[in-house]
Formats: C-alpha cells, structure tokens, sequence
C-alpha cells in the first residue's frame, strides 16, 4: 500500500469553501464528461454513518478508459467505469474506491483555517513528513491539456472578495487562508503490477487536486454569496445535465474509441475474472479494518 498526504491550501474560509467544493465538484464533473465518459450520478442524499453520523452520501459512476494505462485497456471494455462512495460530513469527508477485489484506494479529508502547519490533523498517527505533499494552487505544474488561462490563478481577481491574484509566496501572508487535508491509500495487491499502478494513481490523484482547487478558486465569483440550498439547486441541475451528457454520449459511441464496442458496461470485481484476463493475484489482505463499509466504492474524478 502507497499513502501520501496532501495539504492544497486556498485564500478562502473553511464557511465559503462548503459552498465553492459543491459548485466546484458539479461543475467539473459536467466538464469532464461526454465521449462515453464522466461522471453519472447514481445517489445523492442525506445518509447516517455508522461511525460519523449524519452526512451527505453520494455514489457515482466514473466511466474512465482513456485515463487507463496502456497495459491496462487490453483488460476493460470500451465503456469502463468505477463505482465511487463518499461521505460528506463537512469539514470532514471520507471517499473510497474498490475496483478490483485487491485495488482499493480510501481519501480521508479534513478541512482547516490555515496554512497546512498541522502535523497530526486526523487525530491518530502523523503522517511521516517523507509522506506529506504541500501542493501550490498558484505554481505547481498542471498537464497543459487542462490549463485555461482564466483558471491561472496569478492572473485572477475576484470582483466580489477583492481577494488575487497570487503572487509567489502568498501562502506566507495570505488573509484568509484554509487548507485541505488529504490523507490517500492506494493499494493494488496484484503480482506484478502494484508499484506501476499505485504510483500511477498517486500522479493522477496529485493532478486531480491541484485542477480542482485551482477551480474551486477562479470560479469564486461564480459561487460566493449563494446559499446552501441554492447551491444544492445548482448541483442537482448539473447532476442531471452530467448524467443526460455521459449516457447520450454512450448509446451514440465515440469515434475516437480504438478498441471493439462492447454493448454492455461492467466493472471487474472478482478474481475469478482476474484469472481469465490472465493475471496473477496473491493473498495480501490488509489486516486493518476500514471504517468505511466494504462495498464498491470510487476514485475521486474531482477532489473534495
């Protein structure tokens, strides 16, 4: 199992960004679907945890072949997906991913005002500072493919805060200033394939995140001053926008797709299915129990 820690500070509050996470997460999602892939949303509402209490559940499906490696895609049809479930108990999430009986990933996130300084924010073990990753919003680098010059956030200015645009360093004397916590465990217990994979989801995890908080910040105008229940409207709209985009795209197919069509989508879930593709699985059962249920669960498209 790899597990990172990543800390994305923003020059926002922990208040506003419950209503910037939710527009950011609708909106990206309506995005990033369309060519048989995306985001559908299956279930959407209020939910009670055994352990958290009451919360927001979401499960979707997340139709993702062309983000597959290479050596991957000879083993998924055309229209793959994962199944995601996460937990919304804000400023606290948990998110989990199981696609293969032996690939789970879980993202714990906490969310505090202020500038990624706290060691032990999760309240049980520190995470080894070998394994904490502080990303910045303004600087670090995103594949070129998703930047957008009015998403560079040394060129934003937000008309309704005042707040922007950054400048290096502004981590150091920014007012206000939150951070998002995000403790990842990805573990593909597959002979073979673990370290590629593992790391692999990790560099893509990191690119998730630092697209997503960079929205979350440039769409500020678009998003503060709105309540909770018109952004719930919001994200209920783009939900079912998103849904209509990714199945209409689908039942039309994509002319770019390489591979045969399959007239079905299905989600590996059994080693027997494994053994058939003709690879090797090995008894590596972590022994630590999640807290999170053990039913098929996903890999955040956007992060949270």
């Amino acid at each position: 199992m790899l597990m990172k820690e990543y800390r994305i500070c923003m020059p926002l509050t922990v208040d506003e960004y419950r209503i910037g996470q939710l527009y950011m997460i609708s909106k990206h999602s309506c995005e990033q679907s369309g060519g048989g892939e995306g985001v559908e949303v299956v279930t959407n509402e209020s939910d009670t945890h055994p352990q958290h209490g009451l919360g927001q559940l979401t499960e979707k499906r997340i139709y993702l072949s062309s983000k597959l490696p290479s050596w991957a895609k000879t083993f998924v049809p055309r229209f793959f997906y994962v199944t995601e479930k996460a937990w919304n108990f804000y400023p606290y999430t948990i998110t989990g991913v199981s696609i293969l009986p032996k690939f789970s990933i879980r993202i714990e996130t906490r969310f505090e005002n202020n500038k990624g300084d706290n060691s032990n924010v999760f309240g049980d073990t520190p995470t080894p500072a070998e394994n904490v990753s502080s990303l910045d919003i303004l600087s670090d680098p995103i594949p070129e493919k998703h930047y957008k010059e009015s998403e560079d956030l040394s060129r934003w200015q937000s008309s309704k805060t005042g707040r922007g645009p950054l400048e290096k360093g502004w981590r150091d004397n920014q007012k206000p200033i939150m951070c998002s916590y995000k403790r990842v465990q990805c573990s593909f217990e597959v002979y073979g394939f673990q370290t590629r994979t593992e790391e692999f989801i990790h560099r893509n995890i990191r690119d998730i995140l630092l697209i997503g908080h960079r929205q979350a910040v440039a769409w500020t105008d678009e998003w503060h001053g709105l309540s909770f229940e018109e952004v719930r409207e919001y994200e209920q709209a783009m939900q079912e926008k998103t849904n209509t985009k990714v199945k209409s795209s689908q039942n039309t197919g994509s002319p770019t797709a390489s591979r045969p069509v399959l007239s079905r989508s299905i989600s590996v879930t059994d080693e027997r299915s494994l053994k058939k593709m003709g690879v090797t699985t090995v008894d590596m059962s972590d022994p630590s129990a999640s807290s999170v249920p053990h039913s098929p669960m996903r890999l955040h498209s956007t992060t949270e």
